[in-house]
């Protein structure tokens, strides 16, 4: 049916984007992942436990852990003794990550203008609306 929204097609065009963001991502070295882990960081300002990470990402501290690994390999996290918890770890942004958290924030920006850009004002905020819709249930 020609025009008929079904949810494949919703989950059609979100796996597409993705698919087109992580591309874009990768040509400059990171990952959706690692973009909103140096995200997180860059917006605190200040090193992280990584629990703390882990809830701020909605995921498993294994996971966090996994990925910070990737990060310290690339050069753009330090892991730091927290002087409050012998036993905690914190994540820290290098120069490094923060120029990569801002070269990432420049890829998914030229995405939105070009993905979002053929839409009007008005259907963007139509669109808005409606993925909020969605997601609310």
């Amino acid at each position: 049916m020609a025009g008929r929204v079904n949810l494949q097609l919703v989950l059609h065009t979100a796996h597409a984007l993705e698919a087109r963001v992580e591309a874009d991502l990768g040509a400059i070295g990171l990952s959706g992942a690692k973009l909103a882990a140096l995200t997180a960081l860059s917006e605190a300002g200040e090193s992280m436990p990584l629990g703390q990470l882990a809830e701020r990402l909605s995921c498993v501290k294994s996971n966090i852990t996994q990925l910070v690994d990737r990060l310290e390999a690339d050069g753009l996290v330090a892991r730091q003794a927290d002087a409050s918890d012998r036993r905690a770890r914190l994540a820290a942004l290098t120069p490094a990550g923060r120029k990569a958290a801002k070269a990432g924030a420049q890829v998914l920006g030229a995405a939105e203008h070009d993905v979002l850009g053929a839409l009007t004002g008005d259907e963007a905020r139509q669109l808005a609306t409606l993925l909020a819709k969605i997601t609310a249930r």
